[in-house]
């Protein structure tokens, strides 16, 4: 049985002051504790339901070091903040902040996104298409956010998310701004190296960083909506440069 501090302490990881403090994260669900065990992430600790560990106990296990509990429904939904908790949660431990390498590959770069739900999946994003890490500035909301965890079906485990300026990095490689005004996206080939640089989700990105970059692209618009989301934009965008 849980204490009434431990129950504190996974409660109090929801807030990022917390995350920050204890340099941890909760990911929750079956998929995601999974998929973090057997990426050999630095897994503490495991809350999970007796069928779950059932299932999935010589998984666990593998994770070193990791404390393995079993709960109750009932004390998994205290711990959880979805509304249906799916079987197990996880506490780990926030990976050491890297500084960006951006020659000889391709980088995602947001401004400002500020959706828990679109950071996550851009991250998914960034992980069907081979992108080893996303750059985003400090204002953007927090990747190990709960809700973006859980948006990024697994990939949080698999690729790096790192908080800079974005400024100072660019002009080292090429740089791809999507704009509502730039080149059309059609025009150019595939790439291999440089960063594609998404914004805001209502403003887009800054004049500030747009004239910092090498090239504006635009995804054509054939129908009446005003704009797309920021997830789908860097979707369109990634398959059409990449593939």
């Amino acid at each position: 049985m849980l204490s009434k501090a431990q129950i504190k302490y996974i409660q109090s990881l929801q807030l990022k002051k917390n995350r920050q403090k204890f340099g941890h994260f909760v990911a929750e669900g079956d998929k995601i504790v999974q998929e973090l065990l057997q990426a050999k992430q630095p897994v503490l600790a495991v809350y999970a339901t007796r069928n779950w560990l059932s299932e999935h106990r010589a998984l666990a296990e593998q994770a070193t070091g990791a404390d393995i509990n079993e709960v109750d429904e009932a004390t998994l939904k205290q711990l959880s903040s979805l509304s249906t908790p799916n079987g197990a949660l996880a506490i780990v431990k926030i990976p050491v902040a890297e500084t960006p390498v951006l020659e000889g590959r391709i980088s995602l770069m947001l401004e400002t996104v500020q959706d828990p739900g679109n950071l996550g999946t851009i991250i998914r994003i960034a992980d069907w298409f081979g992108i080893p890490q996303v750059i985003c500035s400090p204002d953007c909301v927090d990747a190990y956010n709960a809700k973006t965890v859980q948006s990024t079906m697994g990939s949080i485990s698999r690729v790096k998310v790192m908080t800079a300026e974005l400024a100072p990095l660019l002009g080292k490689v090429p740089s791809y701004a999507a704009t509502l005004h730039g080149d059309n996206i059609a025009g150019f080939g595939k790439i291999s190296e440089g960063v594609i640089l998404i914004g805001n989700e209502s403003r887009g990105l800054s004049d500030e960083i747009i004239a910092l970059c090498s090239h504006k692209i635009t995804i054509p618009r054939l129908g009446g909506a005003e704009s797309l989301n920021a997830g789908v934009a860097t979707g369109i965008i990634c398959g059409r440069l990449l593939i």
